[in-house]
């Protein structure tokens, strides 16, 4: 299976999606090297506010330098030009926001999403975009969330990090007092 990429009709909605989180998107010619590109060849491209790519750019890869673009801090955002920088931690939760991304995406959402980024060879302890997806990437998630980059119900906030806005700690469970009569 091949992966799916811009020209199968991905541009303009792309488009529209990155322009929530002020992040332009910028074609190059065919057959011209994207600047930005971290890897290369067809892989998207960062520099500054533009998401640079080609119509043979997959859309995994928009959507996953889109991701690195929401996920650094401010300071970062300014000096952006290629290397979008970031930790292990960071690299998972651009990946859980990639993602999420594409369910924004009509007609593409998570299951494309997980098939291609396993086609194009990310790799994951579980096997797969998708076992890591439902059952290994709640610090991903809670990295996401403490930057208060997703709403309540788990989807993208539209907003960009700004830093970290809620503390972690630890998880409280609040117990009835068995003393007390009126709590049990």
């Amino acid at each position: 299976m091949s992966v799916a990429r811009l020209r199968d009709g991905w541009t303009a909605p792309l488009s529209r999606l990155l322009r929530r989180y002020g992040l332009h998107l910028e074609q190059i010619p065919g057959g011209q090297p994207i600047p930005g590109s971290y890897w290369g060849d067809e892989e998207a491209g960062l520099l500054g506010d533009r998401l640079l790519v080609r119509a043979d750019t997959p859309v995994h890869s928009a959507l996953h330098e889109a991701s690195h673009f929401v996920c650094m801090t401010e300071d970062r955002r300014q000096d952006l030009e290629t290397d979008a920088g970031g930790d292990y931690d960071e690299e998972n939760a651009v990946c859980y926001l990639q993602i999420l991304l594409a369910d924004e995406l009509p007609g593409f959402g998570r299951e494309r999403m997980w098939s291609d980024m396993d086609a194009w060879g990310y790799t994951f302890r579980l096997g797969s975009a998708r076992g890591w997806f439902d059952h290994d990437a709640g610090d991903a998630r809670e990295w996401l969330n403490r930057r208060d980059l997703l709403d309540q119900a788990g989807r993208p906030g539209w907003r960009l990090n700004a830093g970290l806005a809620k503390q972690a700690g630890p998880v409280q469970q609040v117990m009835p007092n068995r003393s007390d009569p009126e709590a049990a």
